[in-house]
């Protein structure tokens, strides 16, 4: 099913808007009646942005919810700005965004695409006071899927050329189907990531050395994947072409809270945006009300 022009995927924010936002690639959608009591915490991807994340907020927002799509540093701008933070800047990114959240709010649930996913996670293991509930959506703690290059298995040497100095303006670019199975919104996506507005589709490429900081990042989540306790909802897709379902099932195997995993058929990566987005959107939609419908003992919605 293609994305249509008025979905909103590509809508870009002029000025910041009302609410817990920093800044004006950040979105943020008041809830309404008992179910606004409820906030949704939404993450992006490595080198993607808080518009990826739009069409779910809609989805979450049309149930009630209040949801708030944070912006992790060094995102919305170049490949140097990027390669500049370091992985606890994104971390520190959702804690700042969780709080900005939790004062709108009475309970926080956080939901991560790719990246995003790992972020929520390790949300819930600093914070497990915030966090009502983690929504792990295409979880990336390594890139194993079928269409990544050979050649990024030797990204364990990453590490050692940033130490020599090697790979600053290096990056490994995004390959075919780029991350969507729908062949015309891939051409459209493909179109907003070429375009040199980052803010709009996020970068083409993943800088060598945001990747060492992602795998850091993996690195910390995977040892302490133990510690989370929320109930999580994990979705991927199983022909997903940038992250394995091995990535899934890590969490499915690992967190001591309850887990659903749920595997969709026709989407690849970006499953808030491809084919079963609607499906991702109303697995989400339900999972977010049987917490707040948990937590007050009454329907949320």
């Amino acid at each position: 099913m293609n994305a249509r022009a008025d979905d909103g995927l590509f809508e870009a924010s002029l000025e910041t808007p009302p609410g817990p936002c920093v800044t004006p690639h950040e979105f943020f959608l008041p809830g309404s009646g008992e179910a606004g009591r409820t906030g949704v915490l939404l993450v992006h991807g490595l080198t993607g942005t808080p518009n990826e994340m739009r069409l779910l907020a809609k989805g979450l927002n049309r149930g009630g919810f209040a949801v708030y799509a944070v912006q992790l540093a060094g995102h919305c701008g170049t490949p140097d700005d990027l390669i500049r933070v370091r992985w606890t800047d994104w971390t520190a990114s959702v804690h700042a965004g969780a709080e900005r959240l939790r004062a709108q709010v009475d309970r926080v649930v956080v939901m991560g695409l790719s990246m995003g996913a790992v972020l929520a996670l390790e949300l819930a293991i600093a914070r497990p006071d915030l966090v009502e509930g983690v929504g792990a959506l295409s979880a990336t703690f390594r890139y194993d899927g079928w269409s990544i290059p050979r050649y990024t298995r030797l990204s364990f040497l990453l590490p050692l050329f940033r130490l020599l100095g090697i790979g600053r303006r290096r990056a490994f670019m995004e390959q075919p189907p780029y991350g969507i199975k729908d062949e015309a919104l891939r051409k459209r996506v493909v179109e907003q990531m070429n375009s040199g507005d980052s803010s709009a589709a996020g970068l083409p490429g993943n800088p060598w050395y945001a990747v060492i900081e992602m795998h850091r990042l993996s690195s910390h989540v995977r040892r302490r994947l133990q510690s989370v306790r929320a109930p999580c909802l994990v979705l991927h897709a199983s022909e997903d072409d940038i992250s394995s379902v091995n990535n899934a099932r890590l969490i499915a195997r690992r967190v001591r809270g309850p887990v659903s995993l749920v595997l969709l058929h026709d989407s690849y990566h970006m499953i808030t945006i491809d084919r079963e987005r609607r499906t991702v959107t109303t697995l989400a939609t339900e999972f977010v009300g049987r917490l707040a419908v948990d937590a007050d003992g009454t329907a949320a919605a």
